[in-house]
């Protein structure tokens, strides 16, 4: 004989999962949604706009991303974060992004986890050891690289590039010394061969093409600040 009131739970329990799938997808198409309004805003820094305005409109669509974390944060249950973090992780990764690429337009510095944590609402959990909502290790590093690999090839070596065809011949200097830091910070983590790993490698060619730009300067000898550490030797 076989108990069917096993399988109306089971069917009720699987309902209820995909509800709250459902959801938290919707919460996140619309964090999504100010995640790309975000990048949007960054982009502009290559226009005509001064850079404090750019950046002012940036940090004030992070009131945004806090209240779309908040949103999940409610819907997820607890002990249950990692059974559903696949599904905002990627975004969350470019908020960190976001919010290290403003720091960096702000004061030419790495953003740290204490700052992270209240324009996110969320703690950084460094040991990963949190049950409930947060933001990983992982998710933070993975900023990091996206500041270099993503950013860098897109943003950053265009800011250098830009920076140079408006006369600021030593910027590209400084995005050199500030990209190579990162990168040797990376080599002090006992990174496995995963996604992080491969992101991090890829910093090497992402410096690589600053290089290009250092490198050039170098030649032409546009830049007062310019020597061998930065742009005398170029990447083989």
């Amino acid at each position: 004989m076989v108990d069917l009131n096993f399988f109306e739970k089971v069917d009720s329990a699987l309902g209820e999962e995909a509800n709250r799938k459902d959801g938290i997808l919707c919460l996140v198409r619309e964090y999504e949604r100010t995640s790309r309004n975000i990048t949007a805003i960054l982009n502009r820094v290559h226009s005509a706009q001064t850079e404090e305005v750019i950046v002012q409109a940036a940090i004030e669509k992070f009131e945004e991303v806090k209240q779309h974390l908040s949103n999940l944060a409610q819907v997820v249950p607890y002990q249950k974060f990692y059974r559903y973090n696949e599904l905002w992780t990627r975004t969350v990764q470019t908020s960190i992004f976001h919010a290290s690429f403003v720091v960096y337009l702000t004061s030419e510095r790495l953003i740290t986890p204490d700052e992270i944590e209240p324009m996110f609402g969320v703690r950084v959990n460094l040991k990963n050891d949190l049950q409930d909502f947060h933001i990983s290790l992982d998710e933070f590093l993975h900023g990091y690289t996206m500041l270099t690999s993503e950013l860098v090839s897109e943003l950053l070596s265009l800011l250098a590039i830009n920076s140079v065809t408006l006369g600021n011949y030593d910027r590209p200097l400084r995005i050199s010394r500030f990209v190579k830091e990162l990168f040797m910070g990376f080599q002090l983590l006992n990174l496995k061969n995963d996604a992080l790993r491969k992101k991090f490698d890829g910093i090497k060619y992402d410096i690589k093409k600053i290089e290009e730009v250092v490198y050039d300067i170098s030649l032409r000898k546009l830049s007062r600040n310019s020597n061998s550490e930065d742009a005398g030797v170029r990447s083989e």
